[in-house]
């Protein structure tokens, strides 16, 4: 029984002029209900001061309305941008966000995943690209879980993110129309698979362009400054120096940029760049940096409509995987112009 002057769903329903149903879905599943109605209840809420019992209705579902985000590092501007599209589509479910941050840890993503398990969390959100490796993990049943920004590199779960095949594709077109035809991309790797798919995309635009393989430099990163730092002293040390440098993301381009000013060359008058992520800072270096935005928002929200519904699926273990991708934006700044007529 409610304690004394403690507003009940029932005073929410009177108020409001609904049906006691009608007030839970529109608090637990406002997306089932007609806006007009949500508006109602919402005022009755207010109203009333009526707070739903999250305990009890835990208790009665078998699992709590926490979702869990699992990230490497919450530094990173993608995932800082993209929580607010999460966290504004989960609270508008109802739900709440608990932020596991592994640091690449395995073992500190080992004892999150514990969590998910031991407080039956709703669903997970992996930033990661993987799941630890270990037993523990294996017999964990672990919830409905979606991957964000980095495939899980088995294909065992539906993964949101950009469109990282065609963004490649277009910053590679936009250096070819510039005129450029002997381009540096910075950052191939086996170990992250968005940056696969963007030297894909890349190739892509180069056959279509048909450069021949002389004319694509291919430099390994980890997508870090020094990565790209060290393309640049690697390429001049082997004497053979692109005219435009096609980078895997925006952090790599800063790091090819500084390398180039440090050997007192001009961005864009001796050598283009691009990168790719459209971090706050690729506005702020001289030049600002031309790059491939990614709709990080759009990206956290679309995340969450995917794992709410698999979280409400009769069965959702048997949901086919599948992957939304999200087509990107080429943004221009000026760190691109035309190759220059005389060699370096």
């Amino acid at each position: 029984m409610a304690p004394k002057n403690q507003a009940t769903i029932e005073d929410v329903a009177r108020i409001a002029g609904v049906s006691i149903a009608t007030v839970s879905r529109a608090v637990h599943s406002p997306e089932r209900v007609a806006k007009t109605t949500r508006q109602k209840v919402n005022q009755a809420i207010l109203v009333t001061g009526y707070t739903t019992n999250a305990m009890a209705r835990s208790l009665r579902m078998g699992r709590s309305n926490i979702i869990l985000v699992l990230a490497p590092d919450i530094g990173d501007p993608n995932f800082s941008s993209t929580l607010i599209g999460i966290e504004t589509e989960a609270r508008a479910r109802n739900h709440a966000i608990l932020i596991g941050h592994t640091q690449n840890d395995p073992q500190r993503a080992i004892d999150y995943l514990r969590y998910t398990t031991s407080h039956k969390a709703a669903g997970l959100v992996l930033f990661t690209g993987r799941l630890p490796l270990s037993d523990a993990v294996s017999a964990m049943p672990l919830p409905p879980t979606i991957a964000v920004f980095e495939p899980v590199q088995d294909a065992a779960y539906p993964y949101v993110g950009v469109d990282d095949i065609a963004g490649g594709r277009k910053a590679t077109e936009h250096l070819l129309a510039a005129g450029h035809r002997k381009i540096a991309f910075v950052g191939d790797t086996q170990m992250r698979a968005a940056f696969r798919r963007r030297r894909a995309g890349f190739d892509l635009a180069m056959d279509a362009a048909r450069v021949d393989q002389d004319n694509r430099l291919i430099v390994e990163g980890d997508g870090s400054i020094e990565s790209g730092r060290h393309a640049v002293e690697l390429l001049f040390m082997r004497d053979t120096l692109p005219t435009a440098f096609m980078c895997v993301n925006d952090t790599t381009a800063i790091g090819v940029m500084n390398a180039l000013a440090a050997r007192g060359y001009n961005v864009p008058l001796d050598f283009s760049v691009t990168g790719f992520d459209d971090v706050p800072q690729a506005t702020y270096i001289s030049p600002a940096l031309t790059t491939i935005r990614q709709p990080r928002s759009i990206i956290g929200k679309t995340a969450i409509e995917r794992l709410m519904a698999l979280i409400e699926a009769d069965h959702p273990a048997t949901e086919t995987p599948k992957e939304d991708l999200i087509s990107p934006d080429l943004v221009l700044r000026g760190s691109v112009t035309t190759p220059r007529q005389t060699p370096i």
